[in-house]
């Protein structure tokens, strides 16, 4: 009998485990007929793949990208990567994706702040295997839109950087998803503080550039800085008449500017050479003077001169260097202003010369892209037709804008000319394929793009100032300056804000500009203090033994 009953017991146990395998084969089989990944994996090696993905999380890294969170520059990623196949702006923030590498990288101001990992690798971890071995994440959100629904998992893994876990919603029929990608992210403001609190009218007053009559402050004047809330000005030799009176005259302006939020760019072509606005100062040699020297200590010292000029002054941005190369010998408007018609040359001499200036903490602006010197006609009475092709333009043209770019530029003027070859509608400066194609994405230029003078004859003999205006700001400018006629620079104002009211333009697109502009005020500490007094004599001495130098 007891024998009987142990038989029995054995058959049910045997019967019992047969069913079990017979139904774990079942499910799984099931699971695979639905797309579903199996999870059976070495529990060892899983768990040290996920100790790695947190322990590079805590040093600003990612598995297989050489790259550290808020430490590297992106001119550091394209120098060892290249360019990126794909490139999106999301608000203040650029995101390259490197689709041979798997990866993501995210920027602002050049600094990295976001690696988007989707490496094979990582893609073998699941949901469960994150919870199993870290505890449950610091935060979950979710994201859906028309392609994808996730869950993110956030881990606060030190007090600067967060991982970020990102897999498919869990469903029924995927109750423990593999993970999609996985970001390394730095908690930076998208916005400088204070742009969230700004009125459209502020915004798009940070977004012009103002020239003026005369050598005293205007009430029409004081109502652009009061109540349009003007972001810049540049000055002309018929506004500057002598040192004392300049000193007056940007006094006056910063004191009338003292209750806005934001200090003004104060600007002046200093090129040097017979481009040389500041009166009472000692001739300076011209670009091509130094170009035929090709002495790239000299071009810094240079720079390093104009800068403490504009200082001295109370001036806090220079619209030099110029950096067209003067192939043309008929060109009416570039000449001497130019360091050469080798590209090579100018580009060396030209970076010099900015770093110079930069060094000074004033704000350089190269120009003029995407280069004015193979023009035979003055943009000022006409406009300048250029019959190139891109592919010619990066043989010579772009070469120093290029190099200037990786050097640090801050700001790049873009110049009117027309290239059919490239954009058969519009001139450069309102050319969304020339700015944000060109110089946006495959040069990376991240910083502060904006528009030679609005009011010259390449412009205006074609296009109304209105629509001009918004054209440029729709191609990808940051500022647009117009540098002549008070009505006009109204009538550029009205017509940005009337874009913006009917959906022309959006807001996120003049934030975008806008955060740039305070950005770069932020950068150089602009402020409002005034100058006291100036030592024209010890200028020009210092003028003088530069030169002998």
């Amino acid at each position: 009998m007891i024998k009987k009953v142990i038989l029995f017991l054995f058959l049910f146990l045997v019967i019992v485990f047969v069913t079990l395998i017979i139904d774990s084969n079942k499910e799984q089989k099931e699971m695979i007929d639905k797309g579903a990944t199996p999870t059976v994996k070495e529990p060892s090696k899983v768990e040290s793949l996920v100790q790695l993905v947190f322990e590079l999380a805590e040093k600003g890294q990612s598995m297989d990208v050489p790259f550290i969170v808020g430490e590297t520059d992106v001119q550091d990623v394209h120098q060892l990567w290249g360019a990126p196949e794909e490139k999106s702006e999301v608000s203040t923030a650029i995101y390259e994706d490197f689709l041979s590498k798997n990866v993501t990288i995210g920027h602002r101001s050049n600094i990295v702040f976001d690696i988007r990992s989707s490496s094979i690798a990582i893609q073998q971890i699941h949901l469960e295997d994150i919870e199993r071995i870290k505890g449950e994440a610091d935060e979950i959100r979710s994201y859906q839109d028309d392609k994808v629904n996730q869950t993110i998992l956030i881990y606060e893994v030190s007090s600067k950087y967060q991982l970020k876990w990102i897999l498919p919603k869990v469903t029924e029929s995927e109750p423990n998803p593999a993970v999609d990608h996985v970001s390394v992210y730095m908690e930076v403001e998208e916005e400088t503080p204070s742009i969230s609190d700004m009125s459209l009218d502020e915004k798009i007053g940070q977004m012009i550039f103002a020239g003026m009559d005369g050598t005293s402050l205007t009430n029409e004047f004081k109502e652009l800085i009061s109540t349009d809330k003007i972001g810049g000005m540049i000055f002309y030799k018929e506004n500057l008449k002598n040192a004392n009176q300049t000193i007056s005259l940007l006094n006056a302006i910063k004191a009338e500017n003292e209750k806005e939020k934001f200090p003004l760019f104060l600007g002046v072509d200093q090129e040097g050479g017979r481009i040389s606005r500041l009166p009472g100062l000692n001739k300076t040699p011209t670009n091509q003077e130094i170009g035929k020297q090709n002495d790239p200590a000299l071009s810094y010292n240079i720079g390093t001169l104009l800068g403490k000029v504009m200082n001295a002054f109370g001036f806090n941005l220079d619209f030099a260097p110029v950096l067209d190369v003067n192939s043309n010998p008929k060109n009416p408007i570039i000449g001497d202003r130019s360091f050469g018609e080798n590209a090579e040359i100018v580009s060396k001499l030209g970076i010099q010369t900015m770093k110079g200036i930069q060094s000074e903490n004033v704000i350089s602006v190269v120009k003029h892209f995407p280069g004015h010197g193979d023009t035979a006609v003055d943009s000022h009475l006409e406009l300048p037709i250029i019959q190139k092709n891109i592919k010619e333009l990066y043989a010579l043209e772009l070469i120093p804008f290029k190099d200037a770019i990786e050097h640090g530029a801050d700001v790049v003027m873009v110049a009117h000319i027309l290239l059919p070859k490239i954009d058969a509608k519009f001139p450069s400066s309102m050319s969304h394929t020339i700015i944000t194609g060109i110089l946006r994405e495959q040069l990376q230029f991240d910083g502060v793009v904006m528009t030679d003078d609005m009011t010259m004859n390449a412009i205006l003999g074609h296009y109304e100032i209105g629509q001009a205006a918004v054209d440029a700001v729709k191609a990808g400018n940051d500022i647009v300056l117009v540098a002549h006629d008070y009505q006009k620079l109204k009538r550029a104002i009205d017509a940005i804000k009337q874009a913006v009211h009917n959906g022309e333009i959006s807001e996120e697109r003049i934030n975008t500009s806008v955060n740039r502009i305070l950005l770069l005020k932020e950068k150089y500490k602009l402020s409002n203090e005034q100058v006291k007094d100036i030592d024209l004599k010890g200028i020009n001495q210092s003028i003088e033994q530069t030169i002998g130098k």
